[in-house]
């Protein structure tokens, strides 16, 4: 039987060595996009913790869609910062989403089950400020906080069931056992126990909705079985699933078409949005 190398097919700044120049250009295009929106209104608290805040970007269109937009960035729970992914609004806010961007507390500070607190805390005041369900996208950690955000019991909070009924994990870790003993895993703290408390796919899946799973296909082996593992799972009555696999994108390029208002990733959010709230053109 072939063994698998977790630290090898994990560690995605390893397996791409050009990230640092896609992280400056990242935070290149987020400073310009964040600059031009002057009704951008950042920095907004949800919670007590410093790093618990989001900015929101309004639409560019006058008509607003029915649903908010959410992404969380990623950084595998202890790095980076909502600041370099403002351009991200730009692809939703041209078909008439406000997107929220969140920040959230960073590992060593607190556990992965932390953070996944208080992504489920600032989706409750994002419904209870503006009155809106969620379209939730992520990259990377994100893409886990996405699932997780689709798999929480609403309804046991007091909120609607299907507040978080459309989402897109990115490049989304689903399963974190197996990152338990690679070199991530020295900030994140995790044992196996709490690893799996913490995975989304071991959790009662989501009662209904609709999702992609989207990956890039220069992606190690362990992300692509993260997100084909997330649709066969999840697929079923009421719960519609696919698997985007995009040609030519590794895990940080992936995400860059998001801030195209004309790519077929921003078109498939559009989808899911218009699916999760049927009869609203």
């Amino acid at each position: 039987m072939t063994t698998v190398d977790m630290e090898a097919e994990y560690n995605n700044r390893a397996r791409v060595p050009e990230h640092p120049a896609i992280i400056e250009g990242w935070q290149e295009d987020a400073e310009a996009y964040r600059s031009a929106q002057e009704n951008a209104v950042l920095d907004q608290p949800y919670g007590p913790a410093p790093r618990n805040c989001y900015d929101l970007f309004p639409a560019s269109t006058e008509e607003k869609q029915p649903l908010l937009a959410l992404f969380i960035h990623g950084g595998y729970w202890q790095a980076l910062d909502k600041s370099a992914f403002s351009h991200m609004a730009r692809g939703l806010n041209a078909h008439g989403f406000d997107v929220a961007l969140a920040n959230y507390s960073l590992c060593p500070a607190v556990a992965v089950g932390d953070i996944i607190a208080e992504m489920q805390e600032l989706a409750s005041h994002l419904y209870n400020t503006f009155g809106k369900k969620l379209l939730v996208t992520g990259h990377s950690a994100g893409g886990h906080l996405t699932a997780a955000l689709m798999a929480t019991d609403w309804a046991d909070r007091g909120l609607p069931a299907d507040l978080v009924s459309a989402g897109m994990p990115i490049s989304g870790l689903f399963e974190l056992e197996p990152l338990v003993e690679t070199s991530i895993n020295k900030a994140v703290g995790m044992t196996a126990e709490t690893a799996r408390e913490a995975s989304p796919i071991l959790w009662p899946k989501p009662k209904g909705g609709h999702f992609r799973a989207v990956v890039g296909a220069k992606e190690s082996a362990e992300y692509l079985r993260q997100s084909r593992m997330l649709v066969e799972t999840w697929n079923g009555p009421g719960l519609t699933g696919s698997l985007d696999i995009q040609d030519g994108a590794d895990h940080f390029t992936v995400i860059n078409p998001l801030a195209d208002p004309q790519s077929a990733l921003v078109a498939a959010l559009c989808d899911l949005a218009l699916a999760a709230s049927p009869g609203v053109a």
